[in-house]
């Protein structure tokens, strides 16, 4: 491995966007329990776990690994070898000592966990964080994220300061959970279910990715854990698959009050998305379904105009007048055979349709902005930009419709940036659920949470 000659010169998120792929770090302690050497980014998963919860009560299986790939990298950053075998510990009992000395940019990622954090969580199929936003800002912390898409981890660091661990159905990534941790948050994926037995059971559900939501609430039981998914899973194999999972979490020890599909845009964002949500609490807490209460849907205090770019946006964005025939005759065929399908213009004070990745995804939440007056092309594309000021959203726009501050770090290309927000879940919708079950756990004096 070749050393850098300044600190200055490394940056962690630097590397795992840009370099991961061409840098390996080896050593004994780099090894996986089968013998494999470890893959660059899994590494800086293991220390930046490490470094954000180092200080915390929370048993970490992976902290003496941590430990020495720390002391490797320390080597390959700075150039040399520690002069003794505990140069870490003496830089500083906080870790905004590795800011200066090791990892510049580690601590500097604008959503870093509370000091005093009043309940632990970890957030499965991360995505870019959207679970762990929410419960973030009601005072918990992150002790462990997983995430397999390498475009989102980075987003997700550059944010969070923490790189997930990799692929959840992975045993060596189940082992790196920590125990004793409160509540499990996952955005698990919707996958077909195999319901060829009859129990619509645990063993009904191996082979899908909810399996392993499943299997992780048995091996670590935590006090309760929340779950969103797409609302046509209610109804998904005419309601079995639904049955099957609210059978499956009962079956691994949880009270499950009635899911109940919730709308983002009665929270605080103008967009109309539906998912369902699943909210449960382990069974000896004596918790009971009637305890727990959804948030109230009454009321849509935002339009697309309030999260519209206050500044004109670039050309790239304005849609060509080719491509504009193009969804014309798209939305009229459609329309000749009775169906809804085709482009839409969402008009300033409306809201916008859930925002979805791929397919019309963003050709169904288009605006009329006339602000841009420079229409030169930017990119090659057929035609000229059109001067109806037709356009799209911008990936900023998409970040505020799921509830995202403006000071959220968008650090890939447009293409992953949409899709990115089109998989994540909004925001305050699950923060406000969020405050419920917390709500609930405050009250039966599970956690002690808020005040009485």
């Amino acid at each position: 491995m070749t050393a850098i000659k300044s600190k200055k010169d490394f940056s962690l998120f630097d590397f795992c966007k840009k370099k991961a792929d061409k840098v390996q770090i080896y050593g004994e302690e780099t090894l996986d329990e089968e013998g494999n050497v470890i893959p660059f980014v899994d590494q800086a998963a293991l220390i930046t776990h490490y470094l954000q919860i180092r200080k915390t009560d929370i048993n970490m299986p992976y902290e003496q690994q941590a430990k020495g790939i720390l002391n490797l990298w320390y080597e390959f950053i700075k150039g040399e070898k520690q002069r003794k075998p505990n140069d870490f510990e003496g830089v500083s009992e906080s870790p905004i000592g590795y800011q200066t000395y090791l990892f510049p940019d580690l601590f500097e990622a604008p959503f870093q966990a509370p000091t005093n954090p009043e309940f632990t969580f970890i957030d499965l199929f991360a995505g870019i964080g959207g679970f762990r936003m929410a419960f973030q800002n009601l005072g918990g912390e992150c002790v462990f994220s997983s995430e397999w898409d390498e475009q989102a981890k980075k987003t997700y660091y550059a944010n969070y300061g923490d790189v997930p661990f990799g692929d959840i159905t992975k045993e060596s990534t189940k082992n790196k959970i920590p125990k004793g941790f409160d509540i499990l948050c996952a955005g698990f994926p919707c996958q077909a279910f195999s319901l060829a037995g009859k129990r619509l059971g645990f063993e009904e559900t191996r082979g899908t990715l909810f399996f392993e939501v499943a299997e992780i609430l048995r091996r670590y039981q935590p006090k309760a854990f929340f779950l969103e998914n797409v609302k046509g899973l209610v109804i998904h194999d005419k309601g079995r698959t639904f049955k099957t999972i609210l059978n499956t979490l009962d079956e691994v020890g949880y009270v499950v009050p009635d899911p109940q599909i919730v709308n983002a845009m009665f929270f605080g964002v103008p967009q109309h998305r539906e998912r369902i949500y699943i909210v449960g609490f382990r069974k000896d807490l004596g918790i009971k379904k009637e305890d727990f209460t959804y948030p109230e849907q009454k009321e849509v205090t935002k339009k697309w105009i309030d999260v519209r770019e206050e500044s004109p946006v670039p050309a790239k964005y304005y849609l060509s007048t080719t491509y504009i025939e193009t969804l014309k005759r798209h939305k009229a065929r459609h329309e000749a055979k009775g169906h809804g399908f085709g482009y839409d213009i969402i008009p300033d004070d409306g809201i916008a349709h859930a925002i979805v990745v791929g397919g019309m995804g963003r050709e169904c939440n288009l605006v009329i902005d006339f602000r841009q007056t420079d229409l030169t092309p930017t990119t090659r594309i057929k035609g000229e930009v059109n001067h109806q000021g037709w356009r799209k959203m911008t990936p900023r726009e998409w970040a505020r419709l799921q509830g995202y501050p403006d000071n959220f770090k968008i650090v890939v290309a447009d293409a992953s940036a949409y899709k990115q927000f089109g998989n994540s879940v909004a925001v305050p919708a699950i923060q406000a659920t969020a405050k419920q079950l917390l709500k609930t756990l405050d009250n039966k004096k599970v956690l002690n949470i808020w005040e009485h």
